[in-house]
């Protein structure tokens, strides 16, 4: 029997009822992930697990290296089972890890398998989902099996968003929607990034640029055509948010240097930044959108893994940034030129938890309830611990009750149930205070609060078509 069972993270009757009867029924709302246009276009069917699970999973990859696995069982080459053998040699040794929570969660949700996973039961157990997979695990089924009404996925400007037309045009009851990510338009310091970036959003746009205003213009018309096709949100990965001010001719002089090769010196480059991303915010406030900002990491710290493997392949960490200055000052500037979208700001580092949290009640202004909100732990406090930590932050100095909630985040399909694992935290966590008689018995005011968290508040915030 698995140690999964029904009261799996629930530890008081309370928390049970709020989970059955209000949590669990929810569909799900996945407003931030990875996931692949393409692969949803075309209904992908994966040859094997080790495809499903183990795909761009960096999460995996840092386990099975920190468990002296070679690397060609992670990002390599080796043959899929071998790679699979490996990543079940290595779950035992993922005990406390919410890696021992998802493998054993995924296995049960998606295929029905109780097993633990470990070398003598890898050989049943990868013929018991491979068998799945080829009968009815399309990327499709699995998303009517979690009943995902919404995907926003993660786009870079210059994307054609040909994808999503297809998705669109297909018989699919999820909604998927773009996400205008422009990270690239602030990679100054880097012309041999920056440079190619252009060139193709300059095809993609259909605009010749030249000059700076030329690359105002190009994005310009992506972010409208993002519109028109759905996308309702923006994202942007940043250190913190930059510190300018920044004139244009200032911004334009900086874009021609980098585009005759000659890379931004730090400065300029945050400046240059800070002079986009009040761009950036002015778009997103003309249209009604939802600005993320996910905030705090330290990226590609192995020069040797970056240089070896590239991006997102598992060498990245928490930073130690000061942030309170630099988003209070973003915000401001744009709050103050009434230009400030909704907002969600994500914190990597819990130090910061409190500043956050409390920053995001500085810019409410009435128009929308939780108009600017804390999102919900993100990247390594996307597990029990963090995201308690972010929910009694905001619980404290602002208003759970209009939070919206736990999104994967995520480049695996096999990831739905960590919105189970969410709301079995959230449940807990309410359910305790009730145990404890710190709130009321009343699951006519709790259960609500419960069922807009999980799906509710999301989908009045975001202002997205179920439908």
């Amino acid at each position: 029997m698995s140690f999964i069972t029904p009261d799996f993270l629930l530890r008081s009757p309370a928390a049970r009822r709020l989970y059955e009867e209000h949590a669990a029924p929810q569909p799900i709302f996945d407003y931030h992930c990875h996931l692949s246009p393409q692969e949803i276009a075309q209904d992908r069917r994966f040859a094997n697990l080790t495809e499903a699970w183990l795909e761009g999973d960096h999460y995996k990859w840092r386990a099975m290296r920190t468990n002296g696995v070679a690397e060609r069982y992670a990002t390599g080459n080796a043959d899929p089972y071998e790679k699979f053998l490996a990543w079940a040699r290595t779950v035992p040794s993922t005990v406390r890890n919410p890696l021992y929570h998802w493998t054993h969660l995924e296995l049960l949700r998606y295929f029905g398998i109780e097993d633990r996973l470990d070398e003598s039961t890898a050989p049943s157990i990868w013929a018991r989902a491979n068998e799945q997979l080829a009968a009815d695990l399309t990327v499709h089924g699995i998303l009517r099996r979690f009943d995902v009404r919404v995907v926003c996925t993660t786009d870079d400007p210059a994307d054609s968003l040909e994808w999503h037309e297809a998705i669109r045009r297909s018989s699919l009851a999820t909604r998927v929607y773009p996400t205008f990510r422009p990270d690239r338009a602030l990679d100054v310091d880097q012309p041999s990034v920056f440079n190619p970036w252009v060139d193709r959003l300059s095809a993609t746009a259909n605009v010749d640029i030249v000059r700076f205003g030329d690359l105002l213009d190009a994005l310009r018309r992506r972010h409208q055509a993002f519109h028109e096709a759905g996308g309702r949100l923006s994202d942007h990965g940043l250190v913190r948010c930059p510190v300018g001010p920044c004139s244009e001719a200032e911004a334009a002089a900086t874009f021609d240097r980098t585009r005759a090769g000659q890379a931004a010196a730090p400065d300029a480059a945050e400046r240059f930044a800070a002079f986009m991303m009040e761009f950036f915010g002015h778009l997103d406030a003309e249209r009604g959108w939802t600005k993320q900002l996910h905030l705090g990491a330290r990226r590609n710290a192995s020069s040797r893994a970056m240089r070896d493997l590239g991006r997102d392949t598992g060498y990245d960490s928490i930073g130690d940034t000061a942030q309170a200055d630099a988003l209070g000052a973003y915000l401001d500037r744009l709050d103050s030129a009434g230009a400030l979208p909704k907002t969600i700001v994500y914190n990597l580092n819990p130090a910061d938890n409190y500043v956050f949290a409390t920053m995001v009640g500085n810019f409410q202004d009435g128009s929308v309830p939780g108009k600017i909100q804390f999102g919900s732990g993100w990247w390594f406090l996307d597990q029990r611990e963090g995201m308690e930590w972010q929910m009694n932050a905001l619980s404290n100095v602002g208003l759970l009750s209009r939070f919206v909630g736990m999104t994967t985040d995520s480049r695996s399909f096999l990831s739905m149930p960590r919105h189970e694992y969410f709301r079995r935290v959230l449940c807990n966590l309410i359910g305790g205070d009730v145990e404890a008689g710190e709130l009321p018995d009343d699951f006519a005011l709790l259960g609500p609060i419960v069922e807009d968290i999980c799906f509710g508040n999301a989908t009045r915030y975001f202002g997205l078509s179920l439908s």
